[in-house]
């Protein structure tokens, strides 16, 4: 959604001829609620402004208890409760928000089964494991102490053999090759794999945390005699394991967004923060592969069943007789809402609201379940990602890796990728390359994905990545559209990035207008950011203070040596952008009481893309992380003079 364009195909808005499958649920008489990650509102909608047409609860949910975007600090996540934004608990000191969204999902179930039994209810679960940031408690963490020493190699040979025995894979599935990127884990340092090893029994702890979880729900449901007649779809991954912490992992992951490598040493520093509220962190690429076992790539690769094949596992006693058995019929993701609503007996609609809606182009997966050999009904598929592209069809498989998630440029321009040929039928790990034995299948296969990215709006491909984050750059709506000026009052908090003036590259003018006690007010005046990055006005003990903090990696404060007299003032920070040195260049910040420079400092650098997917912007208060500790955390960081606006003017 943050990197949506003005291309039909890539709006990231629903358009009103697709009704979502909660609704047509909700709409036939079910109750809904969607728990967790919700990626699908775009991302000028996220404010008070809205529009909320977007939103979980107007989408099908009645109820909606999670977070809006890609990922959440778990330790402390930007959580919306229907349309209203929160901050956890702040005195909950073991809060992970994995175990509160299982809580409330139960606690909803309970409930709304209690007051009306004879409804059904539809639940969407969709936790943050295991997409960064892997954050697990430390006990969970403790249990995988030693267990990937073996590195990532070993891990992908253990783990091809258990999905033969398990019957996942067919017999006598080879292990595809690695990216040749990816080193070896015997020619690794002591010191890397140090470091990696930690990094997957982090991941592992997530997981497990996460299971631990889903299994309270299902014991939740188990609790209400409904287990036997409730059909779990249960999607194991996302979109195969991630590879965009690069060849070593990150111990913050904004430093990935903002195009800044992190070193091993640096990491290995804070090895006993890992998984922990100090971290943003994500692991190294080698374990994404060892995660996608036995296939080459990755999330991000969409040509490649490594970014793009999960596991799932139905569970329906009541209404499916086989039981522990495996089907392997050639299926999508679009294949879930047709197979809902026929277990739930509820036709697709034709006509929402007077709005005649587009068909549905997915297959039921219901056929299968009582019938093992049955003939695969979806036999094309195509699939594409930031020039990443691949369609399947009837056993076979035709891609091209036009860039890894790691690399920072594309490997061609469009024309002149590389396309590579799989018989999938028989070649389940896509591990033989057939191009230049039947150089006739595959131009074949190249003209079904032309016709079927010009079917779906797929066209023009746009293989633009980091780029995007602008919105300006990417051609989609943006709240500010441009705007150089903002005016902010005290309440005006929980301020999502893409809705607030982006000051990014660029000299700016702060100026709050308080009255203060002399030395007895501290506080924060305004903040952008947390502690992975961010800036902040802010005043101690009468003092006015600011601070821009680099990543998590660097903080540079400007400071003031006199407290401010009793009485109203007006405090300016005016900083001045090296607008020579480029994007994410530093500057000089200086301070102003009444017009008079109290302070002048040096801003090393600044972040030249994002500062957080979940820390907000606020006023008069700093949600979420500190983007300074010093001013500490929560409550405890209100300013507690009066403060009447804060004004932002970019120049």
């Amino acid at each position: 959604m943050e990197i949506a364009t003005a291309f039909p195909g890539n709006t990231g808005v629903r358009p009103q001829t697709i009704t979502p499958m909660a609704e047509v649920l909700r709409m036939n008489g079910y109750s809904t609620s969607a728990w967790g990650k919700y990626h699908e509102t775009p991302p000028w909608e996220v404010s008070v402004s809205g529009p909320f047409d977007r939103w979980p609860t107007r989408s099908g949910f009645d109820e909606f208890y999670g977070f809006i975007g890609g990922e959440t600090n778990q330790w402390d996540p930007m959580i919306v409760h229907g349309t209203t934004p929160m901050r956890k608990p702040e005195d909950q000191e073991d809060y992970h928000f994995t175990t509160d969204m299982t809580t409330r999902a139960i606690a909803w179930m309970q409930s709304q089964q209690a007051l009306t039994p004879e409804k059904p209810f539809f639940m969407y679960f969709a936790t943050g494991a295991t997409h960064a940031p892997h954050h697990a408690p430390e006990e969970w963490i403790e249990k995988y102490k030693g267990k990937f020493d073996m590195g990532w190699d070993k891990l992908r040979e253990q783990t091809l053999a258990r999905q033969i025995e398990l019957g996942v894979v067919p017999k006598g599935t080879k292990l595809a090759p690695k990216p040749e990127a990816i080193k070896d884990w015997k020619d690794l340092s002591n010191d890397e794999r140090r470091l990696f090893a930690k990094q997957m029994e982090v991941f592992a702890a997530f997981a497990s945390h996460t299971d631990h979880e889903v299994g309270r729900l299902v014991q939740g449901i188990e609790d209400l005699g409904e287990l036997d007649n409730t059909l779990i779809i249960y999607i194991v991954g996302d979109n195969g394991a991630s590879a965009e912490g690069g060849m070593l992992g990150m111990f913050n992951e904004s430093t990935y967004f903002n195009g800044v490598p992190e070193t091993t040493s640096f990491m290995l520093e804070k090895l006993d923060q890992w998984g922990g509220p100090e971290c943003f962190n994500h692991f190294a690429a080698g374990w994404a592969v060892a995660g996608n076992t036995p296939f080459t790539w990755t999330k991000q690769v969409a040509s490649n069943f490594g970014g793009t094949r999960n596991g799932m596992v139905f569970h329906w006693p009541a209404g499916i007789q086989s039981k522990g058995q495996v089907r392997d019929q050639f299926h999508h993701i679009i294949d879930i809402a047709p197979t809902v609503l026929e277990a739930a007996g509820v036709p697709a609609p034709k006509e929402v609201n007077g709005i005649q809606q587009r068909p549905i182009e997915g297959v039921s997966m219901a056929y299968s379940f009582d019938a093992p050999e049955a003939t695969d009904r979806r036999e094309t598929q195509y699939f594409e990602m930031g020039g990443n592209r691949a369609v399947y069809h009837d056993g076979w498989f035709a891609g091209t890796i036009h860039k890894a998630p790691w690399e920072a440029q594309p490997r061609h321009v469009l024309t002149e990728d590389v396309w590579e040929l799989y018989h999938v039928d028989d070649d389940f790990s896509m591990s033989r390359n057939l191009a230049a034995e039947n150089p006739s299948k595959l131009k074949e296969l190249q003209g079904l994905f032309i016709k079927e990215a010009i079917d779906h709006k797929v066209l023009p491909i746009d293989d633009r990545t980091i780029e995007r984050f602008d919105a300006k750059v990417a051609g989609r709506p943006d709240l500010m559209d441009g705007k150089t000026k903002l005016t902010v009052y005290p309440g005006m908090i929980y301020i999502a990035e893409n809705a607030f003036i982006n000051v990014k590259n660029s000299s700016l003018d702060l100026e709050a207008k308080v009255e203060v006690q002399g030395d007895k007010n501290h506080g924060v005046l305004f903040a952008q950011g947390g502690r992975f990055g961010g800036w902040a006005l802010w005043v101690d003990h009468g003092r006015p203070m600011y601070t821009y903090n680099y990543l998590g990696l660097e903080v540079f404060r400007v400071t003031t040596n006199e407290a401010m007299s009793d009485g109203k003032h007006t405090i300016k920070m005016a900083f001045d952008y090296d607008v020579a040195k480029g994007r994410g260049a530093g500057g000089t910040a200086s301070i102003f009481v009444d017009g008079k420079k109290v302070g002048e400092g040096m801003i090393g650098k600044t972040q030249a893309n994002m500062f957080s997917l979940d820390d907000t912007a606020d006023t008069g208060v700093d949600t979420g992380t500190p983007v300074d500790e010093a001013y500490g955390e929560g409550r405890k960081n209100a300013f507690n003079g009066k403060l009447r606006q804060v004004r932002i003017e970019l120049r």
